[in-house]
């Protein structure tokens, strides 16, 4: 008996050595990642810069076990050195992931947040870091660890196909608001990927295309916004893009990635590829590209076989491996954050909401024609006004709970609708929407085409109602660029809706207004002093619909302000000569081709314009006059500005709000260039505040 529990003693004793031994190999923290970078294999290694490719994506089609189907990608996992798998979500204006899992009852939808434009247009970097940390909680509970956004990248013609998800054309107003969106998820615990480094300033041959730009124009420009949110927010991550620029892909571009992005700017974080199919993964590592994605195994072979070759150092490996590890432990995932599955989806609405009516745009308001009067019959014209469009698609896209429509939020908020007219537009909908899809289900749906429209349904509409409020809709994604004909230009439906229902209405003394429910610019030169008001509610989300209706009612007083210019001619725009736009629609290679350089004939475009981009180049001797300024925004009130002297940095400037209504007021500081911004608190009438505003230089 003695001898029995003896050797059971003993096996008790083995078993706890061997645990606290297998406990000790295990990752346990940012102090612990020399030694567990020591006891990696070289395959090991080569698997950590490695995703798995595109099954987390892929997942909801495939059926693949993956922890958030949906989600863009992950690194792979080392189990038996504990270190985890990371989940990237896409989603500039919301989480990204599937909203059913098979065999589970239980939905994951996410807030549909208004587009980057939008939230940028609002000038509230107090906002904007709200909806952040929105953002971020939804991605914490769903089990994201980093957040493949916010997209940044500079509107350098109106054609690009992912403005909507970009900021600004100035590089000042795009840093400080990509600031405050990665300092709100961040807030959270999880982490954000800005995107995209750098020069993506074009969907077309996006994987090819050279941007070729002068260092100068680059540095002040289109590295410049990065820069600022590098050193105001230290984002955890920053995603290299697909282009070349001069002549090198960015994902390998030492000069780049190590010695602006790490060594000029301090940026501690990881370098991730965007989705791309393999590259020089060799070359990517020694330029300071961390993390290959999506990732195939082939690159892990290539990675092993050049290093056991001598053609890439095992030394610039392990600089790459730490920095997978590094961001590691800072993870949910490492920390073993277990998810709710249940974010306040209800407050986040919120906040979605609030953002929307703040971003809006009121470009025209004559005769005091908005807020609209209590009671009012309106006469909904375009399909937009019976089908938003709440966000742009490919990796902007969110799968939301719901969309409000405008005629939804309109009714809601006490208006009558001119029925017989709705009917007519729902019926068309109801046959006229593009199917859905596996892709648009994953990536998000095109808008549905503009109804031709009778005279005689105008002239009845216009018997019943007392106001026409017609919605022009645009959708866009990445992949492509918009087009000149029928996407920046008015399609004939719309121009023939917008005559007809101008000429009726207003031959009745009755007023017509515009919504303008897009994600960039659009013309509106040729046509704005048709209607009497317009208002610009970008792609607003989920609440747009409620967000229109409380600003059209004045229970909401426009504040946005534009962060882009609208041309008055597209061909005015110095880069419309090196933009490949085809008007026709037919697919374009790029600005020029490259017979004399020893690369592939992948095509160019040179950024010729150099600093001419946006308002820099209308405030120059001579040039044509935009439709819309950039800075441009009406308001319900009128405001007062006084401003002070500059003094370490800043200048104090105080508004006042002279006008009849409570409203909100934003400053801008242009010498020429902008230099600093601040938006008032909302002011009651004859109320004042002072704003102390960060000056850049």
């Amino acid at each position: 008996m003695m001898k029995k529990k003896l050797i059971s003693a003993f096996t008790c004793l083995l078993v706890t050595f061997a645990g606290k031994a297998q406990q000790q190999e295990k990752l346990s923290g940012p102090e612990d990642i020399d030694r567990i970078l020591s006891l990696l294999t070289l395959e090991e290694k080569a698997s950590l810069v490695v995703g798995p490719g595109y099954k987390s994506m892929l997942a909801g089609i495939t059926g693949s076990q993956v922890p958030v189907p949906g989600a863009a990608g992950m690194t792979r996992a080392v189990p038996r050195l504990g270190i985890p798998a990371i989940v990237l979500s896409d989603g500039p204006a919301g989480v990204r992931i599937e909203p059913r899992r098979k065999g589970v009852s239980q939905t994951f939808y996410c807030t549909g947040f208004p587009i980057g434009s939008l939230l940028s247009a609002s000038w509230n970097v107090d906002l904007v870091q709200r909806v952040g940390a929105a953002i971020g909680n939804e991605a914490l509970e769903y089990g994201v660890d980093v957040m493949l956004a916010p997209g940044m990248n500079l509107m350098r013609n109106p054609l690009c196909g992912r403005n909507f998800e970009y900021f600004s054309e100035d590089p000042l107003l795009s840093g400080r608001v990509a600031a405050a969106y990665v300092k709100g998820v961040q807030s959270q615990g999880v982490g954000t990927s800005v995107k995209h480094f750098a020069a993506n300033n074009q969907e077309t041959n996006r994987f090819w295309n050279d941007s070729r730009v002068s260092e100068d124009v680059l540095r002040r420009l289109y590295l410049r916004n990065f820069e600022i949110a590098v050193k105001e927010a230290q984002p955890w991550t920053v995603m290299a893009s697909y282009n070349r620029l001069n002549g090198v892909h960015t994902q390998q571009d030492r000069w780049l990635l190590t010695d602006v992005l790490r060594g000029e700017w301090g940026f501690e974080g990881l370098v991730m590829t965007d989705w791309t199919p393999r590259r020089d993964t060799g070359a990517q590592i020694e330029a300071g590209c961390d993390l290959m994605e999506p990732g195939a195994g082939s690159q892990i072979r290539e990675i092993v076989r050049k290093v056991r070759r001598g053609e890439l150092a095992e030394q610039a490996l392990d600089v790459c491996v730490r920095r997978v590890l590094e961001l590691a432990v800072k993870t949910p995932a490492f920390k073993g954050y277990r998810p709710s599955g249940a974010p306040d989806l209800e407050a986040h609405a919120r906040i979605a909401r609030e953002a929307a009516e703040e971003g809006m745009v009121l470009l025209k308001n004559r005769e005091s024609a908005l807020p609209l009067r209590e009671g009012a019959v309106l006469a909904l014209f375009g399909v937009g006004s019976y089908h938003l469009i709440p966000g742009g698609t490919g990796s902007g896209h969110v799968h939301r709970p719901y969309v409000v429509n405008p005629d939804e939020g309109l009714e809601k908020e006490g208006f009558t609708l001119d029925e017989s007219l709705a009917a007519i537009y729902r019926k068309y909908l109801k046959k006229n929407m593009p199917r859905k899809t596996i892709t648009s289900g994953m990536l998000g749906s095109p808008a549905a085409p503009e109804m031709p429209l009778s005279r005689a349904t105008v002239e009845s509409a216009a018997e019943n109602a007392d106001v026409a409020i017609l919605t022009l809709s645009r959708q866009a994604g990445e992949g492509g660029d918009r087009k000149l004909k029928d996407d920046f230009l008015l399609t004939v439906p719309e121009t023939r809706m917008l005559v007809d229902v101008s000429e009726v209405f207003h031959a009745r003394g009755k007023r017509v207004i515009v919504l303008l429910n897009v994600g960039g610019a659009v013309e509106t030169a040729s046509w704005k002093h048709l209607p009497v008001a317009i208002l610009l509610a970008w792609q607003p989300g989920q609440e747009g619909g409620n967000a229109l209706a409380r600003v059209l009612s004045g229970k909401v007083n426009p504040s946005g302000v534009l962060p882009l210019s609208f041309p008055s001619d597209y061909m005015d725009l110095p880069s419309s000569a090196h933009f490949p736009y085809d008007y026709a629609g037919a697919s374009s290679m790029g600005g020029g081709r490259d017979k004399d350089r020893d690369v592939p004939n992948f095509g160019y475009t040179e950024y010729a314009e150099g600093m001419d981009v946006g308002y820099r180049y209308y405030q120059k001797a001579g040039a044509p006059a935009p439709s819309y300024p950039f800075g441009h925004g009406l308001s319900y009130t009128s405001f007062e500005e006084e401003r002070g002297a500059e003094t370490n940095g800043t200048v104090q400037v105080t508004v006042r709000n002279t006008g009849k209504v409570a409203g909100k007021h934003v400053v801008l500081v242009m010498d020429p260039d902008l230099r600093g911004f601040g938006k008032t608190r909302l002011l009651q009438p004859g109320e004042e505040e002072m704003l102390v505003i960060r000056l850049d230089f």
